[in-house]
């Protein structure tokens, strides 16, 4: 599987970024997929799961309410809606995925990764 994120981009603070996650080979339906995002000096964060069924997990508590993570199928494709953006949300943001995995899963045990997008949000 190879993913290719995009959607990323300098916004002001309180505005919203939608990034992508495009997905090629087959199977993807059943493929956990995540969001995690590295800011400058800090460890590598999950943002958000979502597993083969549509179940979602938001580990991070800064962007409960503010994110939201989905996946479209037919397009092998996950998205990560980011509204109301913050300056500490600023980092690289990357897609992973592990098949059959669940939404418990850490970075570490991911199997596929994307490239990462750049987010910046201006105060």
């Amino acid at each position: 599987v190879q993913l290719q994120a995009s959607g990323g981009g300098l916004v002001q603070a309180g505005g919203s970024l939608r990034l992508s996650c495009a997905a090629s080979g087959r199977s993807f339906s059943s493929y956990a997929m995540y969001w995690c995002r590295q800011a400058p000096g800090k460890e590598r964060e999950l943002v958000a799961a979502i597993d083969w069924s549509g179940g979602s997990r938001y580990p991070a508590a800064s962007v409960l309410g503010r994110f939201t993570i989905s996946r479209d199928t037919a397009k092998n494709t996950v998205y990560l809606q980011m509204n109301s953006l913050k300056p500490e949300d600023t980092a690289v943001y990357y897609c992973a995925a592990v098949q059959y995995g669940t939404t418990w899963l850490r970075p570490h045990e991911y199997t596929y990764w994307g490239q990462g997008t750049q987010v910046t949000v201006s105060s």
